[in-house]
């Protein structure tokens, strides 16, 4: 194995130990492709655990910094990094063309997430959302093959994604002391902040914080039907990938409306039974398989002399 397929492999193994949902959805990706997606989530997931599982005896807005200069250096400098994520994400950048300006931005929200535990609007949420979750769906979207026209859709299921992910982590954030709901909302649903800290307490949601859920998920589903459009705008042997985020990260609210919603019960944090979820990733990697095949007939029948890899790489 050369230093660059160690390089990915190591992004993957990252991507295998935290991912879930988004870890099958990629599974169905071509293997050029995948292992651009791979590099990326393999920054992001090292940035989260910098700021959520910061080590003893370390300030964690200092690991970030040194991190942050890290990854900036490894995209503006023409030497190979001696880091395998940063050699996997520099071969990914420079493939596709990502420009730096994101991972800016998502540095910005990295470091917000040190210093700011509340957000009073859904607007200022999304201003963090902005680097934290809409930046990731425009990484993404050139390895994808989305145009500029797509980048709006992208950044709009990247804040799916992460909405759904607030509303079905609120205990767990809560007892890191942070609350990523809007506290307006919390107010609109008649539920306050001491009574979300006896929920998580208690392991059961109040009538109120049940209110302030219905309302998210209904906001999370709005975002979802904004961004599907954006399946269209990205290569035909992509789509069943993106067809698959989009179910499982929906079934995670489903799940929720399922349990009542209930969001604050110990050890049962919802996500779809291991069963349940391989079944539409066993469907869709036929699909894919049959989309790999039938973009390789095209391409070997094409006039143009280079027909373009059905694979990406």
């Amino acid at each position: 194995m050369d230093e660059l397929a160690a390089a990915y492999a190591a992004c993957r193994e990252i991507n295998a130990a935290h991912g879930t949902s988004f870890y099958r959805a990629t599974s169905l990706l071509p293997p050029g492709r995948r292992r651009h997606i791979w590099a990326l989530y393999a920054v992001a997931r090292r940035s989260d655990d910098i700021v959520d599982n910061p080590t003893v005896d370390t300030d964690p807005a200092v690991v970030l910094s040194q991190w942050e200069f890290q990854v900036l250096s490894a995209l503006a400098s023409s030497t190979t990094p001696a880091d395998p994520v940063l050699r996997a994400l520099r071969h990914t950048v420079l493939t596709h063309g990502i420009p730096t300006r994101l991972f800016e931005e998502f540095f910005d929200s990295m470091r917000r997430d040190l210093t700011t535990t509340r957000y009073r609007t859904w607007g200022d949420l999304r201003r963090y959302m902005r680097g934290s979750a809409a930046v990731i769906g425009e990484m993404t979207a050139p390895v994808l093959g989305a145009s500029d026209a797509g980048l709006p859709h992208a950044a709009t299921l990247g804040e799916a994604f992460q909405l759904t992910n607030f509303v079905r982590d609120i205990a767990e954030d809560w007892q890191r002391g942070r609350i990523y709901l809007p506290l307006n909302d919390f107010r609109d649903s008649g539920c306050s902040e001491d009574e979300l800290g006896r929920c998580v307490a208690t392991g059961t949601s109040s009538p109120s914080l049940r209110r302030l859920v219905a309302f998210e998920i209904a906001r999370a589903r709005d975002l979802y039907a904004a961004a599907r459009p954006g399946i269209g705008e990205v290569d035909p042997v992509v789509r069943p990938c993106l067809q698959v985020a989009f179910g499982l990260y929906a079934e995670i609210l489903s799940e929720i409306e399922r349990s009542g919603l209930e969001v604050c019960r110990a050890h049962d944090r919802p996500d779809r039974p291991a069963r349940r979820r391989h079944r539409p990733v066993a469907r869709r990697r036929s699909a894919a398989a049959f989309q790999r095949r039938h973009a390789t007939i095209v391409s070997n029948t094409s006039a143009n002399p280079k027909p373009r890899s059905s694979t990406g790489a």
